[in-house]
């Protein structure tokens, strides 16, 4: 029959439907699909593997060679290397010195022994509907500042039991700096207490502890209350971090790492957390209502070594940490700003490019990333492109570099649904990659730098993490900054007893429509 043929098929009711088929709209030719990936991954091992493929026939070479020898030849041998004996003590003495040497200069492996996410009391969730409730109630916002508000919750994919500290369910609302402080305590308290309990250190064995909190920098400083409260000795390092945004979760990483290549066999601890009782935004302008949408309670506890003791009950390994900046732009720098709307109402105000921004910033990472991780088949391709777009200027389409070769797990900053959308599209992902983001955005909201912590503990509730496993976390902050650090698993990790989703992960993952309306 022809492509353009009428079919018709009969209905239960009796009448006929005609259904036209246009040969323009034909199925793509599935099995030229099929070849065509066979052959990627083909070409794919050969590459990965070529080394080996060339050194095998050598070596079978040497070995056809050796066994050749007889007593004779070997006793030969044996008496050239006796009569030159100096000169074989000297190279081996310089071949000792040269090795040592080279292990000496090595970086030091640096663990992840284990982390903790904060899960708040369930008498803190704010279902949307309660949510707009609230934020009328509180006779700040006019009709179009809420109408603005429900459909950004409509589209931004947070689910019915994200939580708000205790000050923001208070009717009128008590941002005070009391209210701020126990909410911190209660975030960086409830993450050290399980992840000490988990790795049965004590607070005194911790020689660095680096603090990272945006908006929220009391004096004492957060690290300084860490401190008080567990008592820690007194030549501990501490590092507060401040208005860098959702990715300093990985600066954190980064300077604990730096830390721990200089001091030796040494604990290091990371807390990454966002305060939301001082910073709500009580205005109407729109770029500064987004906040309050998104972001919500949240916090994690992560403890780094450097000690080859721990190398067998650590979770993972640090491969990698790549942060690109791109605050000499003026563009990126007022894109996540700070600031005063017209009555004097503080607020962080998100600019409209904020999406381009974040793309344009990603390359520029993965460009400094990908040779770190890629394996040598998909550098030598972009290469090719590069080199036919940029030197020969053919009109060929810029090759996207494939990081599930690279990569078994994704944590991408849970930053609202556009930011996970517009990653997976331009990194070629799955909607399998994408769900450990997508279910912590609607479980948790934007819980800034700690999201990627929640993801990951997603996938550990899941059981998906194996040894070997490794695992790309990528977040974006004001500045504008992207960053990623990339982890190994050392060992096959169990769904932990003690996990923010260890109650629900049952319930996920959860299909999440494009658009979500409440009541």
């Amino acid at each position: 029959m022809a492509p353009s043929t009428i079919q018709e098929a009969s209905m239960s009711a009796g009448e006929r439907v005609s259904v036209q088929i246009n040969p323009r709209n034909r199925l793509p030719d599935f099995l030229q699909s099929v070849n065509l990936k066979y052959v990627k991954l083909g070409y794919h091992y050969l590459i990965t593997h070529l080394l080996t493929l060339l050194f095998v026939p050598l070596l079978l070479t040497i070995l056809l060679e050796v066994g050749r020898m007889g007593p004779e030849d070997l006793r030969q041998l044996w008496d050239n290397l006796r009569f030159n004996l100096v000169s074989v003590i000297t190279c081996s003495a310089l071949l000792v010195f040269i090795g040592t040497i080279f292990f000496m200069s090595l970086p030091r492996a640096i663990f992840l022994v284990d982390f903790a996410c904060y899960l708040p009391e369930e008498k803190l969730q704010v279902p949307i509907p309660l949510f707009m409730e609230r934020t009328r109630l509180a006779g700040f916002f006019d009709e179009r500042s809420m109408e603005f508000q429900e459909k950004i919750l409509e589209r931004a994919g947070l689910g019915p039991k994200t939580y708000l500290p205790a000050a923001m369910h208070a009717q009128p609302p008590c941002p005070s700096m009391k209210a701020a402080r126990e909410e911190a305590e209660q975030v960086m308290f409830g993450c050290l207490d399980e992840l000490f309990e988990k790795t049965k250190i004590k607070p005194k064995d911790v020689g660095i502890l680096v603090v990272n909190c945006s908006l929220f920098n009391p004096t004492p400083s957060l690290s300084a209350m860490i401190v008080n409260k567990y008592r820690m000795r007194g030549n501990i390092r501490t590092y507060n971090l401040g208005g860098m945004g959702c990715s300093a979760g990985v600066i954190s990483i980064d300077l604990a790492k730096d830390l721990l290549q200089v001091h030796g066999n040494s604990y290091a601890i990371v807390v990454s957390t966002e305060n939301i009782t001082q910073n709500w935004y009580f205005g109407n302008r729109r770029s500064m209502l987004i906040p309050n949408c998104l972001f919500r309670v949240g916090g994690s506890a992560v403890l780094l070594s450097n000690k080859l003791k721990d190398g067998s009950r650590s979770k993972y390994k640090l491969n990698h940490v790549v942060r690109t900046h791109k605050g000499a732009d003026d563009k990126c720098y007022n894109c996540v700003y700070q600031e005063q709307d017209e009555q004097g109402i503080l607020g962080v105000s998100l600019s409209k490019d904020l999406m381009a921004i974040a793309g344009e910033t990603l390359k520029v990472n993965i460009t400094t990333l990908g040779p770190l991780v890629l394996p040598i088949s998909e550098q030598l391709l972009f290469f090719s492109t590069l080199v036919a777009r940029k030197v020969f200027n053919l009109k060929v389409k810029p090759y996207i570099p494939d990081f599930k070769l690279a990569f078994d797990h994704f944590c991408i900053h849970a930053g609202g649904r556009a930011v996970i959308d517009e990653l997976e599209k331009n990194l070629q992902l799955t909607a399998e990659h994408c769900e450990p983001s997508r279910m912590t955005l609607h479980r948790f909201g934007n819980s800034s730098s700690s999201s990627i912590w929640y993801e990951l503990a997603y996938m550990e509730a899941k059981g998906r993490i194996r040894r070997g496993n490794r695992v790309w976390q990528i977040a974006f902050g004001s500045g504008f900054k992207c960053n990623s650090a990339v982890w190994q698993a050392l060992r096959n990790i169990k769904p932990p007893e003690k996990s923010p989703w260890a109650h629900c992960i049952h319930e996920y993952p959860q299909h999440l429509d494009e658009i979500q309306k409440f009541n």
